[in-house]
This record gives structure tokens, sequence and C-alpha cells, in this order.
């Protein structure tokens, strides 16, 4: 059935109301970030003292006039993940109306948006803002509003510039200098046509997305079935013979599974993404405008990828002089995030860009830099850590050496090669890892529950 959205037309910018989705996915995704997702869901993993979704939550409650009252969160994860944060977030953002909704199973950026339209809807904001959790910027909001409603949008998409060789691992966007229409999009091309990217946050008129969502869904079901390939001439007689068989063998499987291939077809259907189904039709409108951030931005997918948003985020709050970052002195250099639970021996050394959880303890003479440091960890006396992320309760011995290899800020890789391998340029251990006194350890990713006694360099732990 479709949905009938009613316009609005000559809505003043003052009396506009608009609603954020913050879409975080699901547990079947996220590979990528282990053995860090292994214990704790990407979207709450913490960066710079915060869970990594809490920063487009405060983002969001930064927006001026209180623009934006209703924040939703998608994804396919159980209730019970972000029930605590929501609770936590409520009392911390008292202005944010905050709801979880699941999704039954992944249905992609869009297709989540369109499977919970009603209660998007509901209230009949004119304008949504959509958020991807796993992306490391400011959010320029407020700026992205404005552009809105000075160009009278129906969409406006925040973008970065990007250095060539990486251009193509993204979405690319052609746009006029002058104006900032978006003239063209194409998701991941295969040769360089624009290093303006997608950078994953989005500014929707509601009376533009949704139909656009119902056009590309239409499409995708139109479409005619999936054709198969005709074998070559000098086997066609055999190859009709095997392929009548098959057909006749797939249809009595699907007749005895009761229609299972209309199950799936379905299925597809409903899968429907932004980035590959909607933007690059939006960009026909002539109502599709790109603002161009020169503030910092990163995706946070690989676990090692964490290190380098963790970086930006706490440069970003010492530049705005947070009073959650450690005062500067001779044994911390900023900037530098210490819980208050944390017990860090004044002989230490922390920092730039480190951030040490809750009951951190760090023993006397250890030096720490451009890492995570998560709960319960113990750092004993004269360790060295540097480019690494250490996992909930793990133990580093004395004068053992944890170690990554710093890429160029520019990079959006965290990962090199080594000895003709491909390994990650951070090095990871899981929860309750432990590493042996005087120890190296190097470019490696280590399971939870291993013990190293011995040097080991560009490996993965199992």
């Amino acid at each position: 059935m479709s949905l009938q959205i009613p316009s609005r037309p000559g809505v003043k910018s003052q009396e506009a109301t608009t609603k954020a989705v913050i879409l975080v996915g699901g547990p079947s995704r996220g590979t990528r970030f282990r053995p860090l997702s292994l214990d704790v869901p990407k979207p709450l993993f913490e960066v710079a003292g915060h869970p990594i979704i809490w920063h487009c939550l405060a983002a969001i409650a930064r927006v001026p006039d209180k623009k934006i009252s209703e924040v939703l969160i998608i994804g396919y994860y159980d209730e019970s993940v972000f029930r605590d944060f929501i609770k936590d977030s409520t009392k911390e953002f008292p202005g944010l109306a905050i709801k979880y909704l699941r999704e039954y199973e992944a249905l992609g950026t869009a297709g989540g948006l369109y499977h919970f339209r009603d209660v998007i809807l509901k209230g009949g904001p004119d304008r949504l803002f959509v958020l991807n959790a796993d992306v490391c910027c400011s959010f320029p909001l407020a700026e992205m509003l404005r552009l809105f409603d000075e160009k009278d949008a129906e969409a406006v998409i925040l973008g970065t510039r990007v250095s060539d060789d990486a251009a193509t691992n993204f979405g690319c966007i052609v746009s006029d200098a002058h104006t900032r229409r978006v003239l063209h999009y194409v998701e991941k091309p295969e040769s360089r046509i624009s290093n303006l990217i997608n950078c994953g946050v989005y500014l929707f008129s509601t009376d533009a997305i949704f139909p656009s969502i119902r056009t590309a869904i239409k499409r995708r079901n139109d479409r005619p079935p999936r054709l198969v390939s005709y074998p070559s001439s000098e086997n066609l007689e055999s190859s009709f013979m095997l392929s009548a068989a098959a057909a006749a063998a797939a249809a009595a499987a699907a007749a005895a599974a009761g229609d299972g291939d209309d199950d799936d077809d379905h299925r597809r259907n409903e899968v429907i993404r932004l980035e590959q189904d909607i933007l690059s039709d939006m960009a026909d409108t002539k109502h599709f405008f790109v603002y161009e951030t020169k503030d910092f931005w990163r995706q946070i997918k690989t676990a090692g990828s964490a290190v380098p948003a963790n970086a930006l985020y706490l440069q970003k709050a010492w530049q705005q002089g947070s009073s959650e970052l450690a005062p500067p002195s001779a044994a911390v250099l900023p900037p530098v995030f210490i819980h208050p639970t944390a017990t860090v021996d004044p002989t230490a050394k922390l920092g730039p860009n480190v951030s040490i959880g809750p009951r951190v303890v760090v023993g006397p003479g250890v030096r720490i830099k451009e890492s995570v440091v998560l709960e319960d960890c113990e750092i004993k006396h004269d360790a060295c850590i540097l480019y690494s992320i250490i996992g909930w309760g793990s133990r580093v011995g004395a004068w053992a050496r944890v170690e990554g290899t710093p890429m160029p800020a520019t990079s959006h890789s965290t990962s090199i090669i080594k000895n003709g391998v491909k390994v990650q340029s951070i090095t990871i251990l899981g929860k309750d890892c432990g590493v042996g006194d005087e120890v190296r350890v190097q470019n490696c990713v280590c399971l939870p529950y291993k013990e190293l006694k011995r040097d080991v360099a560009n490996e993965v732990i199992m």
C-alpha cells in the first residue's frame, strides 16, 4: 500500500520541524571491527571517552534553537543493547526524545527509513537528518540546515575532499562549484570522477525522500526475473539438456518448499540503500546540494580506525576547551582523556591523543601515545604503548612494548604491507589479554583471552 505524504507548500524555515535518524546497523555487520566488536557493539565502543554514537547525539543536541527534538536510532541489534545508553543519554540530553527502532532484518540504509516511515512522519516533520553512526566528524548540522533553507533544497549531503587515490573507495559527488548543486553521484566508481566524497550525513525533505525510496522499490519490483546465462553454441544441446533437468529439479524443490524464491526476491526488494539506489536519482532533481566540510572526517570501519577517530575527537575537544580533558603538564601532552576512576602514576607520560578508560591502572615510568586503553586494564611500570588499543581487562607487563605503525593524517586506511603481507597498522589486544614482562608486540591483532609470552610481529593471534 503506497503512502500518501501530504505536501506542505510555503513552510517557513522558522516553522519547519526536523527529526534525526541515526543508522547503527546490526550484529552481522561490523566484522571488520573485530576483535573489539566481539565484546561491545561497534556503536557503543568508546572513543575520546564516549561511545561512537554519543558523538552523533551530542552534535544533534548542539543544533541551535532546539530545532531537533526527537532522535530515532534504527538498527537490527536487540533492543536490550541500547537500553542503558538511551536511558543515560536521555538524562544527559534532556531536550532530545530518543527511541530505538529495531529492524526485523537488515533492510539497507534507505529500507530501514521506509520501513519505519510512519514513526518518522508522526508529528509531521518537514526535514529529516540521517547520520551513519560509523562516521567520525564535527557534524556541521546547523550549517547544513542553513544551506537547505537558502537553496530551498530537497536534500543536502555532507561532503569532503580526499586524495584522488582514495576517492574511488567512497561515493563520489560532482557538483557545481558556484551553486553547490549536486550534478552527479556515483557510489565507488571504477575510475576517478571527483575527489569530493559522501560523508554519510544527509538532510532530506520528508516530502522528497520517502517518494524517492518508494520509486526505487517499485523500480526493483518491476524488474524482469533474473536471466539465465545462455551456453555457447558448440555445447548448446548438452547444456540445454542439463539446464532443463536443473530447472525441473529447482522448480520441484521450490514447489516443495512453498515457493521460497518469491520470499528471497521479496527480501532483496526490501533492501534499499541510499548510496546505491537513491542519491544518483536525486541528482537529477536539481534540488540536491552538497555542504563541503573543511573540518575533519573519517569512517570508523575497522577496529584500527578507532585510534585516528579517537585522536580527531580529542583534538576537537581540546580546541573547544573541553573540561573533560586532562590539564597539560610535564606528564600530559594534550589532548588526553583520563577517566576520573583511573589511577595514573605521576611519573607516567601520556599523550598526545590518548584515552584512558575507567579503573585503569598506569604504573610508574609508563609511556602511552596515540592509543586507547579500555576499562580495567593494568599497565605495569616502564611499559610503552604506541598506536594501539588495549582491550578491556588486559594486562601489559613491566618493560613490555605494544606498538603499531603511525599512518599519515590524510590516510583513510589502517592497513600496511609488511614482508609482502597486509597487516593492521594499529596493534589491537582483545579483552583480557596478557603481555608478559619485556615482551614486544608489533602490528598485531590479538583475539580475547590470549597470553603473549614471547615477541610477536605482523600476526593475527588466534
